[in-house]
């Protein structure tokens, strides 16, 4: 992980296409690299959160759009609004300090609502073994 606690992929295939000195992903090179569809990525362009240079047809994705879409793809995991997401993509570049406030306060109410949530799934695990054990018996 970084120190932003953001998962790093080790040993991941590298497309050789390069542009200049970057490295340059297809679309089809990201959605099979994170798992989404080519759906979910126009998607995320759509709504502005990547974009893509394009070539004729083809969209080319450079590092900084692979960077963005685990931030994204984290934030999704992670139950946040995709206004919320575009915080937590600001926060990571670094673009907006007010962002890092705002994105810390919802990762606390978010860790508070998964915490609650827990607690009940753990209850009714609980309640749902007993059930069993005495009908068992």
């Amino acid at each position: 992980m970084d120190a932003n606690g953001f998962e790093i992929r080790e040993n991941i295939a590298q497309p050789d296409r390069t542009f200049g000195a970057a490295n340059v992903f297809t679309i089809g090179d990201l959605s099979r690299e994170f798992g989404v569809t080519l759906r979910a990525l126009r998607f995320y362009e759509d709504k502005g959160l990547l974009s893509p240079r394009r070539e004729g047809l083809a969209r080319l994705y450079s590092a900084t759009d692979r960077d963005r879409l685990s931030v994204i793809l984290k934030g999704k995991r992670l139950g946040f609004t995709l206004a919320e997401i575009r915080s937590l993509v600001a926060a990571h570049e670094g673009q907006n300090v007010q962002d890092l406030a705002l994105t810390r306060d919802r990762c606390l109410s978010q860790l508070t609502q998964l915490e609650r949530q827990r607690a009940e799934i753990e209850a009714a695990i609980s309640e749902l073994r007993e059930t069993a054990d005495r009908l068992a018996a």
